[in-house]
C-alpha cells in the first residue's frame, strides 16, 4: 500500500514516535527517513525526524495534523546513527523523540541549517591588485589603515585574508576595510569552514616510535581483523605504550580512506591526545567535547558525517558522531565511570561503542591500565581478545610503591612528616611531585568549636565545602552557595574553624614549605576558563622543581615525564564504600595515579598515606598488581552475584515530598512482582545513601537477574504499569539500565 502518514520521532517524554500527514501538495514518500521537519505538538511548534512511514494511523485522520515545513534536503542523520540511537532507545528504555534529540548537536536540534560554520575573507580586486607604488604610498599618508589593511590582505596566504587573520594585525580595521570596499579596492567572500574550526594547520607528521615486540603482536592482533568485527581489550599498564598502538592502527585506518573516532573520558585528556595526534599522523583531526561552542561542535560533526576528517577525538556523547566510513573505534581508558551517563538519558558509552563497531563490521579497542571486572569477564567469555602489554616502553621502569602509616602521625593540612620529608628529596633533585587529593576547595566542613554546628547544605544530606580563595561555601552535589558567617549561626560564638583539607588548602600548605617550587593546583575550580588547562599543562611540560596538586583530573591518561614522585594524601576515602563497585573504583584510581611517576629515565616512587595499612586492597597493590586485585574482587563479585556475574536494573524516584518516592516503589515492586517474570528479583525499596539532594527526596529499587533478557523482558511489560501509578505525578522516576552508580 502507498504510505500515507509520516512517523515522526519528537522530542517528548513519552514513549513512541507520532504520526503526522504530510504538507499540502506533498506525499509521505516525499519525506526522506533521517531529515528534520518542524511540526506542531499541543501549542508548540518542534523539530523532530522522519523514522518511517505507514499506510494508515491508528487515530482517525481527522484528529492528525500536518507536518509545517521541511528543514533538510538530505538526511542528516545517516541510518547507521538511526539504528543505533532506536537500539539505544529500546535497551535502555527511553524515549525515542529525545534519543535521536541527543543525537544531532544543540544547532540541530534547534532547527538551524545542517551547515558548518561560515568565515569570511577579503581579496584584493583586480582594480586593487593595478594600484601602483605612488597610489600606495599617497593612499598610505591619507589613510594610513587603509594602505596597511592592503599590504596584511596581499601578503595573506592565497591573498586572502580573514578576520582572525586581520584581527591579529589590526585595531578597528572593520570600517577601513569598509572604505576600501566602497573603493572598489576589496572585495568579500565567504567561505564553508568544514574543519576543526580552532585548530592550525596540522603539523609535520613525525615518525612515531618504533614499536616494541608487545606492541607489535597488539596492532598486528587488530590489524588481521581490519575488514571485519574484532573486540580487543588492550591491557597494557601505565607508561606501557598503548597510545603509540593506537597510532599505528589509525595510520592504516587513514591509509584506507578510512575514519577513526578515539573516545577519552574527560576533557582534560584530550590536549595532550591531540597535541600527540597532530605530531604524528599525516592528517586533520576533529575534537567534540562540552568545551566546545555550539557552532565549533556542528562544525566538527558535519565534517565528520561527510568523510572530511580521518580522525575524530570526543568525549562520551561523540559515539553518536556520524561517519562517512568508519574503520576504527577506540575507547581509552575503557574503564572510566564518566563513559556512563548519569542522568537523563542512562547510555554506555563504551558499550554503544562496541555496538557501532558490531554494526560496522569493523574493530573496536577497549585500552586500559586497570580493565574493567566487565572487560575482564567479557574476555573470561571468549566475548573479546585480550592483549597485553606487561612492561612499560623505553627505559621507564615501574615506580616503587609504599604505604605511609599515618596514625599517631602529627598532620599538618593533610600532609605526614615523611611525606614532606620525601617531597623535599625529589625537589631537591629538580624534579615534580605530584600531590593526589580527590577533594577539591579549601576543607569539607566548617565547624563551630564552640556548639559543634556544622555547615550544612539546606537541599542535601551533605556539608557544604568552604572555598576560602572566593569567601564562599559550596555544595559539591546540587551547586548551593552562600558566604562564609563572621559567626556561628546558631550560638553566635567566633571560633569557626575549617576541618579537614580539599586540594586548595594543601596548595596554601605547601607554599609556605617549599617557597622556591612552583606549585601549580589542577582541579575543576582552577580550570574553569577557557584554556586555562592547556595552560596549566604546558607549563607541567616546560617546567623542573613544581608541586602539582590535583583531583582526578591528574589521574587519567596525562604524560608528565619529569614527575618522580607521586603522593597520595588520602587512600582512605574509597576503601568501605557503600557501593558494591568502591574497591574496584578505588584500586582502579590508585594504580592510575601511581602511573604519573618515572614515566621517563628518572625512576619513580609511590606514596600512599592510609591509617589502614594493613587493609587487603592496598596490600594487595602495593605487593602484587591490579590484576591480582581485579582477580580477588571478581571471585567475591561472583560468589555474591552481582555484576558482572549478574545484571542489574535500578528504578529511581525522587519528590519535594520526603514519602512520596517510597511509596511509588512500593506499588512499583508490587506490580514487578505480579507480572512474574522468570529469573528476576527484587531488592528494596530502601532511601537513596545520599536520601536529600538538591531539595529532593530519593528512594530506588534494584532488580536482578543472571541475564540481560530476563529485565529486558520486565521492562518492556513493568514501564507500562510505572506509568498508570497513581502518585506518579508526585515523584520523577527513571529507569537505570547497567547502573555503573548506586546513589
Amino acid at each position: 500500500m502507498i504510505p500515507a502518514v509520516v512517523q515522526i520521532a519528537v522530542p517528548t517524554p513519552l514513549r513512541r514516535m507520532f504520526d503526522y500527514l504530510p504538507a499540502d501538495g506533498r506525499h509521505a514518500e516525499d519525506y526522506l527517513v533521517g531529515t528534520r521537519v518542524r511540526v506542531p505538538f499541543g501549542r508548540q511548534q518542534l523539530v523532530g525526524v522522519v523514522m518511517g512511514f505507514s499506510p494508515a494511523s491508528d487515530l482517525p485522520a481527522t484528529r492528525l495534523k500536518k507536518i509545517h515545513a521541511t528543514l533538510d534536503d538530505q538526511p542528516v542523520l545517516p541510518a547507521d546513527i538511526l539504528t543505533l540511537l532506536q537500539w539505544a532507545s529500546r535497551y535502555y528504555h527511553y524515549p525515542i523523540g529525545e534519543v535521536i534529540q541527543l543525537g544531532l548537536p544543540v544547532l540541530l536540534r534547534q532547527g538551524r541549517p545542517a551547515l558548518p560554520r561560515r568565515v569570511l575573507e577579503w581579496s584584493l580586486t583586480p582594480q586593487g591588485q593595478q594600484l601602483n607604488d605612488d597610489e600606495l604610498a599617497a593612499l598610505g599618508k591619507r589613510a594610513p589603515r587603509q594602505a596597511a589593511l592592503l599590504s596584511s590582505i596581499s601578503l595573506a596566504p592565497g591573498q586572502r585574508a580573514d578576520a582572525d587573520t586581520l584581527d591579529r594585525e589590526h585595531t578597528h580595521w572593520r570600517a577601513p576595510l569598509g572604505r576600501l570596499q566602497a573603493n572598489g579596492w576589496v572585495e568579500k567572500h565567504e567561505r564553508a569552514q568544514l574543519l576543526e574550526p580552532s585548530g592550525p594547520e596540522p603539523d609535520e607528521p613525525q615518525s612515531g616510535h618504533a614499536l616494541n615486540s608487545d606492541q607489535r603482536q597488539a596492532a598486528d592482533a587488530v590489524n588481521d581483523k581490519v575488514d571485519q568485527f574484532g573486540r580487543f581489550l588492550l591491557d597494557g599498564v601505565t607508561g606501557s605504550g598503548k597510545t603509540e598502538v593506537y597510532l599505528e592502527l589509525i595510520r592504516g585506518v587513514v591509509t584506507k580512506g578510512r575514519q577513526a573516532l578515539v573516545l577519552v573520558p574527560e576533557i582534560g585528556l584530550t590536549p595532550q591526545l591531540v597535541q600527540r595526534f597532530r605530531q604524528q599522523l599525516p592528517c586533520r583531526i576533529g575534537v567534540l567535547h562540552s568545551g566546545l561552542s555550539d557552532q565549533e561542535r556542528l562544525t566538527v560533526w558535519l565534517a565528520a558525517r561527510d568523510g572530511q576528517l580521518p580522525v575524530i577525538i570526543g568525549t562520551r556523547s561523540a559515539v553518536f558522531t556520524p561517519l562517512k566510513s568508519p574503520g576504527l573505534f577506540i575507547v581509552d581508558e575503557e574503564h572510566d565511570l564518566s563513559f556512563k551517563q548519569q542522568d537523563g538519558f542512562r547510555y554506555s558509552a563504551r558499550d554503544l561503542a562496541v555496538l557501532r563497531a558490531q554494526h560496522a563490521q569493523v574493530p573496536v579497542v577497549l585500552g586500559s591500565a586497570t580493565p574493567s571486572l566487565e572487560s575482564l569477564f567479557n574476555v573470561q567469555q571468549q566475548r573479546m581478545t585480550r592483549l597485553t602489554l606487561p612492561q612499560r616502553a623505553g627505559p621507564a621502569q615501574p615506580p616503587r610503591l609504599h604505604i605511609l602509616d599515618v596514625r599517631h602521625q602529627p598532620m599538618e593540612a593533610g600532609l605526614s612528616p615523611a611525606m614532606v620529608q620525601i617531597v623535599r628529596q625529589h625537589l631537591d633533585r629538580d624534579r615534580q611531585v605530584l600531590l593526589f587529593l580527590n577533594r577539591r576547595g579549601f576543607a569539607p566542613t566548617l565547624l563551630c568549636h564552640d556548639c559543634g554546628w556544622l555547615a550544612a547544605c539546606p537541599r542535601c544530606d551533605s556539608h557544604l565545602t568552604l572555598h576560602r580563595s572566593v569567601g564562599r561555601l559550596r555544595c559539591h552535589h546540587c551547586g548551593t552557595e552562600q558566604a562564609v558567617p563572621r559567626q556561628c549561626p546558631a550560638c553566635g560564638n567566633l571560633d569557626l574553624r575549617s576541618i579537614g583539607a580539599g586540594t586548595e588548602r594543601i596548595e596554601t600548605e605547601l607554599a609556605g614549605l617549599f617557597p622556591q617550587a612552583e606549585i601549580l593546583r589542577i582541579d575543576r575550580d582552577s580550570t574553569r576558563r577557557k584554556g586555562s588547562l592547556e595552560d596549566l599543562l604546558g607549563r607541567i611540560q616546560n617546567g623542573k622543581r613544581q608541586i602539582l596538586i590535583g583531583t582526578q583530573m591528574l589521574a587519567k591518561g596525562h604524560d608528565f615525564p619529569n614527575v618522580t614522585l607521586v603522593g597520595i594524601l588520602d587512600a582512605d576515602q574509597g576503601l568501605y564504600s557503600a557501593d558494591f563497585r568502591g574497591a574496584e573504583r578505588m584500586a582502579q584510581l590508585i594504580v592510575q595515579v601511581a602511573g604519573r611517576a618515572g614515566r621517563a629515565e628518572h625512576s619513580g616512587e609511590v606514596l600512599i598515606q592510609t591509617h589502614h595499612p594493613d587493609h587487603p586492597l592496598l596490600m594487595q597493590l602495593t605487593v602484587q598488581n591490579y590484576a591480582a586485585c581485579a582477580a580477588q574482587l571478581a571471585e567475591e563479585r561472583q560468589g555474591a552475584q552481582l555484576p558482572p556475574f549478574s545484571r542489574l536494573v535500578l528504578l529511581r524516584a525522587e519528590s519535594t515530598a520526603v514519602d512520596a518516592p517510597l511509596a511509588f516503589l512500593v506499588q512499583a515492586r508490587q506490580h514487578a512482582e505480579s507480572l512474574a517474570v522468570g529469573g528476576v528479583v527484587c531488592f528494596g525499596p530502601m532511601p537513596a545513601p545520599m536520601e536529600k539532594r538538591a531539595g529532593r527526596f530519593r528512594a530506588q529499587l534494584l532488580a536482578q537477574a543472571d541475564s540481560s533478557g530476563p529485565l529486558q523482558h520486565l521492562l518492556s511489560v513493568w514501564i507500562p504499569k510505572l506509568e498508570g501509578i497513581k502518585n506518579k505525578r508526585q515523584v520523577r522516576w527513571s529507569i537505570d539500565v547497567d547502573p555503573q552508580e548506586m546513589f
